[in-house]
């Protein structure tokens, strides 16, 4: 499985946003936006005038490192948007919300999307009762998703019993049983990933 490997600071330097894929050190002064908030390289202080078409090129690979995509799955899950009835734009951004990876990560038992992929690829997560271990899984509506019975004692998650998780209005988590329901589809009002999804639309539709 293709992944990205290289710093992960470094992406977030180039979107000039925090994209909070290392989970703590994010709200952290050891945040790399913090002490270098500019794109890296030797010409990453220097001023440029952006085209439309660099604009939406931008919003594109931020909404990908958002979510922990590369270009083909990202692209990928454009096209099946497109096909589904209602608003291209608002399809995508459900679809990646409703990620199993995604979903773990909104219920509090990761601290990044990035740590919520690891741990649902070495099968620590059940829905519905069966084990998935696929990180783009999509969640359907009433699905309940759950922490495998044999990982639940580890020091991971017996840490999370303890926390106060404050999930979105389209998911309900039971922190003491390690399990969480998502309640519906998210509406758009309700995701607060700060992406404008038109101007993927408009990069695709080119």
């Amino acid at each position: 499985m293709a992944r990205y490997t290289d710093a992960s600071c470094r992406l977030c330097r180039r979107e000039s946003q925090k994209l909070f894929l290392k989970g703590d050190r994010c709200y952290s002064t050891k945040c790399a936006m913090e002490r270098r908030a500019f794109a890296p390289g030797q010409h990453g202080q220097g001023r440029k005038k952006v085209s439309d078409y660099g604009l939406q090129l931008r919003e594109k690979q931020k909404a990908k490192r958002f979510y922990g995509l590369l270009e083909k799955q990202f692209h990928n899950t454009f096209l099946k948007a497109e096909k589904r009835k209602g608003i291209t734009g608002d399809n995508l951004l459900v679809m990646l919300e409703t990620r199993l990876d995604n979903v773990v990560f909104r219920m509090g038992f990761a601290s990044s999307r990035k740590e919520a992929r690891q741990l649902v690829n070495h099968g620590h997560f059940t829905v519905n009762g069966r084990k998935v271990d696929i990180p783009s899984y999509e969640v359907a509506p009433g699905s309940t998703v759950a922490v495998k019975k044999t990982s639940q004692k580890s020091p991971k998650f017996e840490e999370i019993k303890d926390m106060q998780i404050s999930a979105p209005a389209w998911i309900s988590v039971d922190v003491a049983k390690l399990e969480g329901t998502v309640l519906s589809l998210p509406r758009r009002e309700e995701i607060d990933t700060p992406i404008a999804e038109h101007l993927i639309v408009e990069l695709y539709s080119k």
